[in-house]
């Protein structure tokens, strides 16, 4: 049985992975991006006609349909919240938008209107966007599976349907249909997606395998062992979920107190127009007084003291290299003081390199000898251990013999004829059983590398060391990190154990947790920040997408990062350079201290202007030239962080 099977994978081993089909909402399929665009577009037609001084009923309709367009649905929400006694602040900003039009600003109102709307629409496409990566997780499972009968025969089967106890089949190049053990067979298994080891796992009989990892060269049969609806991949996907909908909402500060603020100026508006006519004031001098005093009272400066810095502080990010996702998480990132790192493509480069070559002296051979024979047998091999040793010697040069008669065993190694000699390259644990080279095993094997055998006509010729490399400014980074936050990052991976003491050791991190799952990962985070941590978690892979929602705020490596990392995180390390993440938690501390000058500005201009509309009689005019006076004063004090000057320098490895 197992020889026919074999024989009907090869081709499915010979032809490439099948690439998985991407779930993606299109923009202008979310109606909140549709009126949003309609209001700016009509925006836009009424500003040449507003500025060259047409006649007014043109421009009047272009804008009175900016405000119906983008206005009327956060009008409706706000009246809805209303009705449940809260006031929005999306109805503050309509009634804002209506009230400087009552005054003659046009333009302003209608440029408040598209700003908010545009707003609306960028929120609604990131919810969207990370529903799509949730959803689209699900791909990672194949839709059928190759279900063997008592009889021996095989039926294809949605893999939904499997149940435990099932028995099916998995051949070269298959994506897995459920957890659960193998029976027969042996292979290595790519389940990056669930652990983040940076290497295939070699799978045996009785070994556990995960629904959604990729099979390598050997055929497995697997009984299932866990209901495909409780599978690792399948909590990854509701762990995404919860802790996107129980994550408390997240507000700026200005907007926490923002309602009471608005509620206090709505009440004392009412009472400034309502006092002098019980009084016996005119009506028009009473509601004049009444306007002004709402004009010169309303947020528009304290709510601009908070966006200005944050947008130019994800501006200048942007320029480099670091993506925020909006601006609470700007302000959210400078509030971290917690750090959790994942290992591989995170802190190293999430491909396996050759870093020793040890040649026994009686061997004859030199590192290059070494080498060479090694990377001609293994070159016809896939395996990714393969790849790092003929990619070790082509950037030495080497010149790689013919091999002949190639044989690949799953979970051992290769065998090929190389110059006339047979040479074997694979794992010690099978090609040296008690040979007594046990302790120069260890020694790379506990530096946390992985050993490699070479064998020439079943003589031990040498010794290979491979393993992940860090990232040349991984250490400097941590060093600024401890500097910024008063603690030490730490290091969670699915990575075992030896691998992630070795590179801890390396950069100097204290705490390791390794070997962990997905959702022990997010179990840790929620630990720490029940301790009151801000934690920040940085990570690459599907099995990290739980813990950057779970955590106080998530940054993934936007080079080798999964496309549910991408789209979950908060923020996005472009080109994975990992010095940026020190330098955006300081523009974000700056970012922060430059928003309390602003609100101390504009709440200054506030007091001043109010008392003398309350005391005295502030003109109308004066009044608009205060209150625009002031935004203009802290947006553009905001604007400093658009500097290149304001992006924060590494300074002997910190920042």
């Amino acid at each position: 049985m197992s020889s026919v099977l074999e024989q009907r994978a090869a081709p499915a081993a010979a032809g490439p992975r099948p690439a998985l089909p991407r779930r993606r909402t299109r923009v202008l399929a979310l109606p909140e991006a549709r009126w949003a665009l309609g209001a700016l577009v009509l925006f836009l037609l009424a500003l040449p006609p507003y500025l060259l001084g047409s006649p007014a009923w043109l421009w009047g309709t272009l804008f009175a349909a900016t405000y119906i367009t983008g206005g009327w649905e956060p009008g409706w929400e706000g009246l809805k919240a209303l009705r449940d006694r809260t006031l929005d602040v999306d109805l503050l900003m309509v009634v804002a938008a209506l009230g400087a039009a009552a005054i003659g600003q046009v333009l302003d109102g209608a440029l408040l209107i598209v700003i908010f709307a545009t707003s609306g629409a960028l929120e609604a496409l990131a919810t969207a966007r990370t529903a799509d990566s949730v959803r689209g997780l699900l791909d990672l499972a194949p839709s059928t599976a190759n279900r063997l009968l008592p009889d021996g025969t095989e039926e294809s089967v949605d893999a939904e349907r499997l149940v435990v106890g099932d028995t099916f089949l998995v051949r070269p190049g298959e994506r897995v249909g459920a957890d659960g053990l193998v029976l027969h067979g042996a292979s290595d298994v790519d389940q990056a997606t669930i652990t983040g080891e940076p290497l295939p796992v070699a799978k045996q009989v009785g070994d556990e395998v995960f629904a959604g990892t990729v099979n390598g060269t050997g055929v497995l049969r697997v009984r299932v062992a866990r209901d495909p609806a409780d599978s690792v991949i399948a909590r990854i996907v509701r762990m995404v979920e919860e802790a996107s909908e129980t994550k408390a909402p997240t507000q700026l500060f200005i907007e926490k107190i923002e309602q009471r603020y608005s509620v206090g100026m709505v009440v004392a508006t009412l009472a400034v127009f309502a006092l002098p006519l019980i009084f016996g004031d005119a009506l028009q001098s009473a509601l004049l007084r009444a306007m002004t005093f709402m004009i010169v009272a309303s947020p528009c400066a304290v709510v601009l003291s908070t966006m200005p810095p944050l947008l130019s502080a994800i501006a200048n990010a942007g320029r480099h290299g670091a993506l925020a996702k909006s601006a609470v998480v700007m302000e959210r990132l400078g509030q971290v003081d917690a750090v959790a790192f994942d290992k591989t493509g995170t802190l190293t480069e999430g491909t396996p390199h050759v870093t020793e070559i040890r040649p026994l002296p009686d061997s004859g051979l030199d590192q290059d000898s070494l080498l060479g024979l090694a990377a001609a047998a293994e070159h016809p091999s896939e395996h990714p251990l393969a790849r790092a040793v003929v990619d070790a010697a082509r950037e030495r040069g080497l010149a790689l013999a013919d091999a002949d008669d190639f044989i690949s065993t799953p979970g051992q190694g290769v065998t090929a004829t190389v110059s006339g000699h047979s040479i074997q390259v694979g794992s010690p644990a099978c090609m040296l059983p008690g040979a007594g080279h046990e302790k120069v095993v260890a020694e790379l094997e506990d530096a946390g590398r992985t050993a490699v055998a070479v064998l020439r006509d079943g003589v031990l010729v040498g010794l290979l060391g491979i393993a992940d490399r860090l990232r040349p400014e991984a250490a400097a980074t941590l060093t600024a990190l401890t500097r910024l936050t008063g603690r030490t990052p730490v290091l969670v991976t699915g990575d075992n154990k030896c691998a992630a003491q070795h590179l801890a050791a390396e950069v100097g991190i204290t705490e390791v947790r390794a070997g962990l799952l997905p959702q022990d990962k997010v179990t840790a985070v929620q630990g720490w920040q029940a301790e009151g941590r801000r934690v920040l978690v940085v990570g690459d892979g599907v099995n990290d997408a739980p813990a950057l929602v779970a955590a106080h705020c998530g940054i993934a490596m936007g080079k080798a990062g999964s496309d549910l990392a991408l789209e979950t995180a908060d923020a996005v390390v472009v080109r994975d350079e990992l010095s940026v993440i020190p330098a955006v938690l300081s523009l974000s501390r700056a970012a922060r201290r430059l928003v309390v000058q602003n609100l101390v500005i504009a709440g200054a201009f506030i007091t001043v202007l109010v008392a003398w509309d309350l005391i005295g009689t502030l003109p109308l005019p004066l009044g608009v030239a205060g209150h625009e006076g002031s935004t203009i004063i802290v947006g553009l004090n905001g604007l400093r962080l658009l500097r290149e000057s304001a992006w924060p320098r590494p300074t002997n490895g910190t920042t």
